[in-house]
């Protein structure tokens, strides 16, 4: 799978080495599915190189095919609450990488974080228009969590280099 970069908002002479943890929002309508997935396995796999958080613009409770799914691989998410990225926006909250997680046909919807260093954009299917059986559709979410791992994994190891070094020695404006 590749990764689309879809912009970025900082010239080259924003950043420079350091050991800072990178700060990576995973985002996505609700912040039910997807981006929660994404945020867990990041602060799992990241070898303490990372900060993830997971926010969406019109947050709802995390599915309950999630919190199954996350706990058949040792995450428990029955507590956690969503996020809302205005919230985390208002707050002053900044992020080095946005990574939009909505699939392609809500990809207009999908929103948009102002002032991160990159944007990326990761399709992955909508667990919304799972179909079938409580076991089929559990299924379904098992594959995209598996394929959320898998991905979080290679951004991980493919971008260490990158990742690991990338530090904002000012904000730019916001207004």
């Amino acid at each position: 799978m590749q990764v689309t970069l879809i912009a970025t908002s900082a010239p080259l002479h924003f950043m420079k080495e350091s050991n800072e943890n990178v700060k990576v929002l995973f985002i996505c309508v609700h912040n039910s599915a997807r981006s929660q997935i994404a945020e867990e396995y990041l602060k799992r796999l990241g070898e303490g190189k990372f900060e993830a958080e997971s926010a969406g613009f019109e947050p709802e409770q995390i599915n309950s095919l999630v919190l199954e799914v996350m706990k058949e691989d040792g995450f428990d998410l029955t507590k956690k609450k969503t996020q809302d990225a205005w919230d985390l926006f208002r707050a002053g909250k900044f992020f080095h990488f946005v990574i939009t997680v909505c699939d392609r046909e809500h990809e207009k919807r999908c929103p948009i974080y102002p002032k991160p260093f990159a944007k990326l954009y990761w399709p992955f299917p909508e667990p919304e228009n799972f179909t079938g059986t409580h076991e089929e559709k559990l299924e379904q979410m098992r594959n995209l969590r598996d394929t959320i791992k898998k991905r979080v994994a290679q951004i991980r190891r493919r971008n260490k280099w990158l990742f690991t070094r990338i530090k904002i020695i000012q904000p730019w404006n916001t207004f």
